[in-house]
């Protein structure tokens, strides 16, 4: 019988109040960015967010909990901008939304650097007795937002951020499932032959960790080259987003196959509209009926990160995807 397990992509919208506070505390808003360097108040009340983040999403009942990614002032490329050899450029869009990032210019060996985001996994490990599941970005979409001014080389640099990324895994306490968000597989699709180092590098950040490994693609379907070559990768399952093409996605799926297991983004990140669970559920449920795979895990997610959205419709969508995942059959 298919597992039904209630997820998220992470990076969630500050609570109400922590926006005032750290606004007051940083001198401006969420999203003006900072250096990743934060003072006693400034981390006590990221620790505050994080435990009311993580009580909502138990609250809620998802069967995977993320830490929240609340930190993340560049979204993405976070892991980057705080590490030692990075100089972190100039306010750059994030891919073609209303979001911004700081440019992360790599001018040195990206080593093992501290452990940033680990860090925050051992703070709500102390919170989450089971279920925690990690958040990074994918390794070919990680490369694709900064720039590189000491490898030379895009092989070499792929190579190099993956074998950073796979030393963050190292470093992580136990969890239940890493998932990679990897955006540019399909917002700046890899070429041939990029396409298998892409491959190659989630494989690598995967064979680091002891949990079960997602990527998640979003924002279209995946050129079919591209999704070959994904599969090729030692990783549990594919993220597919069927918010914003279904048609092609549910091609890819019949046409080249997919893992045992399998994530299906049936929730709009960026909409405040909010999905019932019965609506979520038969979204689900006409996927696994379209497609000829019997999986074994379903992974029922939104579609993007959900910082996009209000406190009060990113909570919502939390209730509706966790009772989504505990309803019947819809179609029974």
């Amino acid at each position: 019988m298919t597992e039904i397990v209630a997820t998220t992509p992470g990076l969630y919208p500050l609570p109400d109040w922590a926006k005032d506070d750290l606004s007051d505390l940083k001198g401006h808003q969420k999203g003006d960015l900072i250096s990743g360097d934060e003072g006693g108040e400034i981390a006590a009340a990221y620790d505050e967010a994080r435990a009311e983040v993580i009580e909502r999403q138990q609250d809620a009942g998802l069967d995977r909990v993320v830490e929240g990614q609340l930190r993340w002032d560049d979204m993405l490329a976070h892991p980057l901008t705080v590490h030692d050899s990075v100089e972190t450029g100039g306010i750059v869009r994030y891919y073609d939304n209303n979001n911004f990032c700081r440019d992360p210019v790599v001018e040195g060996d990206l080593s093992a650097d501290g452990g940033d985001v680990a860090a925050e996994l051992d703070a709500a490990a102390e919170l989450v007795e089971e279920g925690l599941q990690a958040v990074l970005p994918g390794p070919y979409t990680l490369a694709d937002l900064a720039t590189d001014e000491h490898y030379g080389d895009d092989a070499a640099f792929l190579d190099a951020v993956a074998d950073f990324l796979g030393s963050e895994v190292d470093a992580f306490p136990d969890v239940e499932t890493l998932l990679l968000l990897e955006p540019s597989l399909v917002e700046n699709a890899p070429g041939d032959g990029v396409d298998e180092r892409a491959s190659e590098a989630i494989d690598a950040v995967a064979s680091a960790a002891d949990a079960e490994v997602v990527v998640q693609t979003y924002w279209g379907a995946l050129e079919e080259k591209v999704h070959a070559h994904l599969l090729d990768a030692d990783i549990d399952a594919v993220g597919y987003d069927f918010v914003s093409d279904h048609e092609q996605t549910l091609y890819n799926i019949n046409e080249y196959g997919t893992k045992d297991d399998i994530s299906l983004s049936v929730v709009d990140g960026q909409n405040t509209l909010v999905e019932t669970p019965a609506e979520i559920r038969e979204r689900i449920e006409w996927v696994t009926e379209e497609t000829t795979n019997d999986f074994d895990t379903v992974y029922a997610s939104a579609n993007t990160e959900l910082f996009y959205l209000p406190v009060n419709k990113f909570e919502a969508k939390l209730d509706a995807l966790a009772d989504a995942a505990d309803l019947e059959e819809v179609h029974a």
